[in-house]
């Protein structure tokens, strides 16, 4: 089985077509070396495929018939990820700016009613 389409098949990826364009832009290796889309995957190979800036390492255990349910991912794949690596998904996702930056778009309705405590009493600050 292609490696674009396995990973497609274990919903790795959402479409086939992001798979094969993550195969070409080297972000995913097999055996520590960059493949192509096209690369045959087989049992007992470790995938190491770089998704949202995490480097995740996934081994084959058997080839998907096509593409499972996400109950049935376990069965044809293990994963192998250090915890060092799925620590930093966390830090991501705390270090993350939540609030829309200053100036652009419509005032949220937290910055509403600080506009509005602000206007109102313009002697207190209100932090």
């Amino acid at each position: 089985m292609r490696v674009d389409k396995y990973l497609w098949c274990v919903r790795y990826f959402k479409t086939r077509s992001i798979a094969t364009k993550a195969c070409k832009n080297g972000q995913v290796k097999i055996n520590k070396e960059a493949v192509k889309p096209s690369r045959e995957v087989y049992p007992s190979d470790v995938l190491e495929v770089r998704k949202n800036q995490i480097n995740y390492k996934i081994e084959i255990l058997d080839l998907p018939p096509s593409r499972v349910g996400a109950k049935l991912v376990s069965i044809y794949m293990h994963d192998i990820t250090p915890k060092e690596n799925l620590e930093k998904l966390d830090l991501l996702k705390y270090s993350q700016d939540y609030y829309r930056k200053k100036g652009t778009g419509r005032p949220t309705k937290k910055d509403r009613r600080d506009i509005d405590d602000w206007i109102n009493n313009p002697e207190e600050d209100k932090d």
